[in-house]
């Protein structure tokens, strides 16, 4: 077993500098590449494999997070983090050097199985180490840092492409991910004894097949590669199907499933998990198409668009911060989803109604709204989840919840996309604008006008699909069974269960 002594607050806030120092690696690197493509596709060439720079990551990070999660029920959360810290900053290396874009997608890749690791163990080790009634405070301030590198990733990837050299972009994740790994590897000692189990490698290889080919087959539909009909698509949702059906037989077989199938009977787990798919569509649906519509529509540069979205980051951070501390101080949680999801809504219908040259006041506060729910709502679902799982499934339980948050978000992209897709094929506008926004302004007056208000009209249609959507959230937010929250951590409840065992070998 490693070292259970008491953590004191000292070492708690060395823990989470740690935590937070790798967290912000991961949320930093999912939004800062995209600002940086086009300098990137000039440099390395190969345009035709533009789209699999983010996809790569995006495939790898999600299918990493539950079989990480998994991993670290087996072997210990330290180990596990301290393996995502070396993955990730490996990636970034190999990011750095590459000379092909096909290197820089395999690097991607591999930087994608860190980052997803970062992001599910980051959230498990706060399960471990602080009791669910104080946990709040901290989930939060976990939120708050995903929320800000969401807006400051373009920021930073503008300012390495325009100050310096694209590579800094992957170079700069070294410095901090190795002052992560030395405070994680300093202060972070806990209590652990080790599972005689075996790794289930073909439920793991199941689920990562499955969740694979429905990205791929979504993210091809949505940027107009494959049609949703044609027989490359319907062949990988065939596999999807078929892969699924798999992996939930083998589920119910398996002496130690990667993803448990008991945790389906938990009735927190089954109304959770689908509202953090629905929650993930929005965020990410939101993050993409925001600074899409303030550069087209309102013709600002993409670093001023990342510091124009900042409301949404204000939002976020308040609301998960607030919530977090008040469900320390009441013992409760179920308001904030049901309060989160109907901000969320709000704010959407308010985004939908956005036209090209509304008051800056009018979309921050639509953005302040959705930023406010969305804080609310994203802390508090790990956290009654992590209350409500047994400690030996605390490592998948976490990170089921990121889980189908990130394939929410990444379903919500394709359809999302699907969708202004079909909006921009019908309007006439010339797609190849998209990649660039600026060249918007150098059309004449009239073209530029029928161009931006074809741009706005496509993206705020998009609102409103998402504002419905949120109110189906909403709906399950009513559902969420409130279990009261335990006063002791994950490592306590292990370390009481084993001297529990203990006491009752030695009776007999």
């Amino acid at each position: 077993m490693e070292n259970s002594q008491p953590l004191d607050k000292r070492q708690l806030r060395r823990i989470f500098f740690g935590l937070m120092t790798g967290l912000a690696l991961s949320a930093l690197d999912t939004n800062i590449v995209g600002v940086a493509l086009p300098t990137i596709v000039g440099d390395l060439g190969g345009l035709q494999h533009i789209a699999w720079v983010g996809t790569s990551y995006l495939l790898t990070s999600t299918a990493a997070t539950p079989v990480m999660g998994k991993l670290s029920d087996l072997y210990g959360r330290v180990r596990l983090f301290q393996t995502a810290i070396v993955l990730f900053v490996a990636g970034s290396v190999l990011c750095g050097v590459s000379q092909t874009m096909i290197q820089l997608v395999v690097a991607r890749g591999i930087q994608g199985i860190g980052g997803g690791g970062l992001m599910a163990l980051a959230f498990t080790i706060v399960g471990d180490v602080v009791p669910p009634r104080e946990r709040g405070r901290y989930v939060g301030f976990f939120t708050s840092i995903f929320a800000a590198g969401s807006v400051a990733g373009p920021l930073l990837g503008g300012f390495f492409v325009d100050q310096l050299d694209w590579r800094w972009i992957f170079f700069i994740n070294i410095p901090f991910g190795a002052i992560a790994l030395v405070v994680v590897t300093r202060a972070l000692k806990l209590p652990f004894t080790p599972r005689d189990a075996k790794v289930d490698l073909l439920g793991a290889a199941l689920l990562v097949g499955a969740v694979t080919c429905l990205i791929l087959a979504c993210t091809w539909a949505g940027e107009g590669r494959y049609a949703w009909g044609s027989g490359t698509n319907v062949t990988m949702l065939v596999a999807v199907a078929v892969l699924a059906v798999a992996f939930v037989a083998w589920e119910r077989r398996a002496s130690e499933p990667i993803m448990p199938l008991r945790l389906f009977d938990n009735r927190v787990v089954i109304v959770v998990v689908p509202m953090m798919v629905l929650l993930g569509s929005a965020m990410y649906g939101a993050n993409s198409f925001l600074p899409l519509f303030l550069q087209a529509a309102d013709g600002v540069s993409a670093t001023m668009s990342g510091l124009l979205t900042l409301p949404l980051m204000a939002g976020v951070t308040i609301a998960s911060i607030g919530s977090g501390r008040l469900t320390a101080i009441t013992g409760r949680y179920k308001l904030w989803p049901i309060i989160g999801t109907g901000l969320g809504a709000f704010g959407l219908l308010i985004l939908s109604r956005m036209e090209p040259g509304s008051s800056r006041w009018f979309t921050g506060f639509g953005m302040l709204l959705l930023g406010l729910g969305m804080g609310m709502t994203f802390p508090t679902g790990t956290l009654a989840v992590q209350n409500s799982v047994e400690p030996r499934d605390m490592g998948v339980g976490s990170s089921m919840v990121t889980f189908f948050r990130t394939m929410g978000g990444a379903l919500g992209l394709a359809i999302y996309g699907a969708i202004f897709n079909a909006q921009i094929g019908s309007s006439g506008v010339d797609e190849r604008l998209l990649r660039a926004p600026d060249r918007i302004r150098e059309l004449p007056l009239e073209e530029r006008t029928e161009v931006i208000g074809a741009l706005a009209d496509a993206v705020t249609f998009l609102f409103k699909v998402a504002a419905p959507v949120m109110l189906v959230a909403f709906v399950l937010a009513w559902l969420v069974k409130e279990v009261p929250l335990r006063t002791a951590s994950g490592n306590q409840r292990v370390e009481a269960d084993a001297a529990s065992e203990a006491a009752a070998s030695a009776a007999h």
